[in-house]
């Protein structure tokens, strides 16, 4: 599995939109979280 160079968040009232992407430009993942969810999946 290549590293993710990209992370885009989209900011919206409840949840964030969260999308990784490789520097070939093919999608790493694309994630739904909440607040929590998110602190958590960044800090690892």
């Amino acid at each position: 599995m290549s590293e993710v160079t990209l992370i885009g968040i989209d900011l919206a009232k409840r949840v964030f939109q969260l999308h990784g992407a490789r520097c070939d430009d093919s999608v790493a993942f694309r994630k739904k979280l909440s607040r929590g969810q998110l602190l958590a999946f960044m800090a690892q």
